[in-house]
C-alpha cells in the first residue's frame, strides 16, 4: 500500500520536464496529434533521453533510499497526455528506475489543477502556459528552460538553489524597487523592515520541507559518522548589506537556515552557480536565469511583479475610415486560440 501522500514531500513534474520530448513534439506540430500517437506506439520500448529535470528528480527520489522507513519524498506524474500516448513515458520511467508510481493524464488539458490534490509542493514543467496558470492560482510551479544535460551519475549529491524574493519570499521588496528604480529607496525600505520577517512566496513550502528532509540528515549524520549527505540547499540572491538582514530575519522566523548563502549585491549569479553547479536554481527573473555555457538547469518562477506585463503604449491610429479612427492593437496580430506549445506536456 502506497504511504499516505500527505506525510511526503511531493513533487509533480510534466514529462516535458522529465524527458527530452523535442522529436515527439515537433510530430504533433508538424502533422497533428494521430501522428504524434502513431509515433509514440511504434517507439513505444525506445526511451525518452533525459530532460532538464532529470538529475534533479533522480536525485530527489535517492532521498527514499537513504530514509526507507520515512519514505520522505515522492514524485508524481502530471501530464497533458492520455493514458495511451503516455504509456512510452512510464516504460521510460522504468527504464531509468526512477520509483515514480502515481500520476495524472490529462488528454491534453493542463494538470495544473490537480496540483493540491497530490499535495505537490512543486510543479516543473516546460509548458509555460501551465506554468503561468499554476501561479496565477496561487500553486507552486516552475517553468524548466531549455539547456544541455550532464548527469554524472558518481555525484549522488542533490543540489537545490533558489532566489529569495519572489521564489523564497514574496515580491514586497521588489514591489519597492520597481516602483521608482531606485536601489537606495530599496535598502531603506530593507533596513526600516529588517525585525519583520517577509510573507511566504510561491515555493517557500518547497524550501521548509526540503530544510525538514536536512534535519533528517542532521539526525542520521550524528548517530552515523558515516553518512554522506544527499542534500545541498543555497539561496543566491541579488541583495547585499543591509538589505540581508531581512532575509536572516525571515529564515530564522520560519525555522530553516540553507548550507550557504550568496548576497550578491548585482553581480551575476552565475559566477556563483558554475561554481556552485545546482541540479536546479529557482529564479523570478528570466534576466538571472543565464550562463555562458548553457549547461545550468534554470526555473523561472513567474511570479509577482517581476513578470508583470508593462502597461500597454498608446494605440496608434493605422487609417481613417469614413471619418472615424481605426485603431490597431498589439494583440490584434495574433489569432485567437493560438497554441504556441504541444499538446504532450
Amino acid at each position: 500500500m502506497p504511504y499516505p501522500i500527505e506525510q511526503k514531500l511531493v513533487v509533480g513534474v510534466a514529462s516535458s520536464a522529465l524527458f527530452d520530448l523535442t522529436v515527439s513534439d515537433d510530430i504533433y506540430q508538424a502533422e497533428g496529434v494521430e501522428a504524434y500517437r502513431l509515433h509514440q506506439e511504434q517507439n513505444l520500448d525506445v526511451p525518452f533521453p533525459k530532460g532538464v529535470a532529470f538529475p534533479f528528480i533522480r536525485r530527489f527520489l535517492s532521498i527514499n533510499q537513504a530514509f526507507p522507513e520515512q519514505l520522505p519524498v515522492e514524485v508524481v506524474l502530471l501530464s497533458r497526455n492520455s493514458p495511451e500516448t503516455g504509456l512510452r513515458v512510464f516504460r521510460s520511467i522504468n527504464h531509468y528506475n526512477l520509483d515514480i508510481t502515481r500520476a495524472a493524464f490529462m488528454s491534453g488539458r493542463s494538470p495544473y489543477e490537480y496540483i493540491p490534490a497530490f499535495n505537490a509542493s512543486l510543479f516543473l514543467s516546460a509548458h509555460e502556459g501551465d506554468v503561468q496558470r499554476a501561479i496565477d492560482a496561487d500553486y507552486p510551479a516552475g517553468l524548466v528552460l531549455p539547456t544541455r544535460i550532464y548527469d554524472d551519475e558518481i555525484d549522488s549529491e542533490l543540489r537545490v538553489a533558489f532566489d529569495f524574493d519572489g521564489v523564497i519570499a514574496d515580491d514586497e521588496a521588489e514591489s519597492v524597487y520597481k516602483q521608482h528604480l531606485d536601489l537606495g529607496e530599496f535598502q531603506a525600505h530593507e533596513r526600516d523592515r529588517k525585525a519583520i520577517p517577509h510573507q511566504p512566496g510561491p515555493l517557500a513550502d518547497l524550501y521548509r520541507k526540503l530544510s525538514l528532509i536536512r534535519q533528517l540528515e542532521d539526525r542520521k549524520l550524528a548517530e552515523d559518522p558515516q553518512y554522506k549527505r544527499i542534500l545541498r540547499i543555497a539561496m543566491v540572491t541579488a541583495r547585499n548589506a543591509p538589505a540581508h538582514e531581512r532575509v536572516v530575519t525571515t529564515l530564522k522566523n520560519w525555522g530553516v537556515s540553507p548550507d550557504e548563502s550568496f548576497f550578491l549585491g548585482g553581480m551575476e549569479k552565475a559566477r556563483v552557480l558554475q561554481i556552485l553547479k545546482p541540479h536546479m536554481f529557482f529564479d523570478d527573473q528570466r534576466s538571472h536565469l543565464f550562463s555562458a555555457a548553457g549547461d545550468l538547469p534554470m526555473v523561472h518562477v513567474p511570479f509577482g511583479i517581476a513578470n508583470k506585463v508593462p502597461a500597454a503604449p498608446p494605440l496608434a491610429p493605422s487609417r481613417r475610415h469614413n471619418d472615424s479612427l481605426v485603431e490597431q492593437r498589439p494583440e490584434d496580430r495574433f489569432a485567437p486560440g493560438t497554441q504556441l506549445q504541444p499538446q504532450g506536456d
